[in-house]
């Protein structure tokens, strides 16, 4: 099995022929991981709108697009503001907005759900999991939480 820190790119190479390309913002403090979330999304044919390194960062951000992200991705542990507070924030802004959680921390998965996020994926994570996230994300699909561990 593939985790989110393997090379799995080519198998999801055709996922992105024939549709509308998506927008991601990515929330996430370790540059490792944003490094390797930016290989993976734009080899699926995502979008990377912009990127911030902690919540208090995201919200600023995410107020100033003219054009909010169709997707955001959001780091549960970062300094500043965490990933929880940033998402309640942002959907207080935007109540529409579609945030995946991602986190190594089981114990918070249950909030996600009640703060608004669409999804919550746990790390480490097989990258076919996210692809499929942010799909059913796109695609108007998630009528209320939805999970994938």
């Amino acid at each position: 099995m593939k985790n989110y820190y393997s090379n799995g790119l080519d198998f999801f190479s055709f996922i992105h022929k024939g549709r509308k390309m998506a927008t991601i913002f990515l929330v996430e403090d370790e540059l490792s991981t944003l490094t390797l979330y930016n290989s993976l999304l734009k080899s699926n044919g995502f979008e990377i709108l912009d990127e911030a390194m902690n919540g208090e960062e995201a919200v600023i951000k995410y107020l100033s697009f003219s054009k909010k992200p169709d997707v955001i991705i959001m780091d549960y542990k970062m300094p500043l503001k965490n990933g929880l507070e940033a998402t309640k924030e942002i959907l207080q802004i935007n109540n529409k907005a579609k945030i995946i959680i991602i986190s190594a921390d089981w114990a918070i998965e249950h909030i996600t759900k009640e703060i608004g996020a669409i999804s919550f994926i746990k790390k480490p994570f097989d990258n076919k999991k996210l692809v499929k996230n942010i799909e059913k994300a796109v695609k108007g699909e998630v009528n209320s939480y939805f999970k994938c561990i």
